[in-house]
């Protein structure tokens, strides 16, 4: 018996996933609103999932901003079939919205810093090539 000596790790599993879900139901490339309960139809029709990466696909799908904006808008949760299921309450949609903001605001954070830290190298390297020009030596 051979011992693979690397495996893929559970996030690469759930991104392959993640990837050949939304090949097989149109409810996951179209980022439509997942039906509560939605993993247990999953193993139902594909019982050979691994539940730990079925449950990090899962994350990884309905925390994506596509994903986040559409139960935003949307009122009423679809099953794999595309088949309206139950309705989205305010409150879930309020919490997608809270999500985007936060998001959004650290995207916007980390935007900002990114440029400051830019300016600081771009002033250092002009102040070093002065410094280099008024006392470098010539020959």
């Amino acid at each position: 018996m051979t011992i693979p000596t690397e495996c893929p790790a559970p996030s690469q599993n759930a991104r392959q996933l993640l990837k050949e879900l939304q090949a097989l139901f149109p409810v996951f490339r179209d980022c439509m609103p997942l039906a509560i309960g939605i993993d247990k139809q999953l193993l139902g029709r594909l019982p050979g999932l691994d539940r730990k990466a079925l449950r990090i696909a899962l994350g990884i799908h309905t925390h994506s901003l596509r994903y986040l904006k559409t139960m935003e808008r949307a009122t009423v949760r679809v099953d794999l079939d595309g088949q309206p299921a139950d309705e989205i309450p305010p409150t879930h949609r309020a919490h997608a919205a809270q999500l985007i903001r936060e998001r959004l605001s650290k995207q916007a954070e980390q935007r900002k810093t990114q440029r400051e830290a830019e300016a600081l190298a771009r002033q250092r390297a002009e102040k070093l090539d002065q410094l280099v020009e008024k006392f470098g030596r010539t020959r």
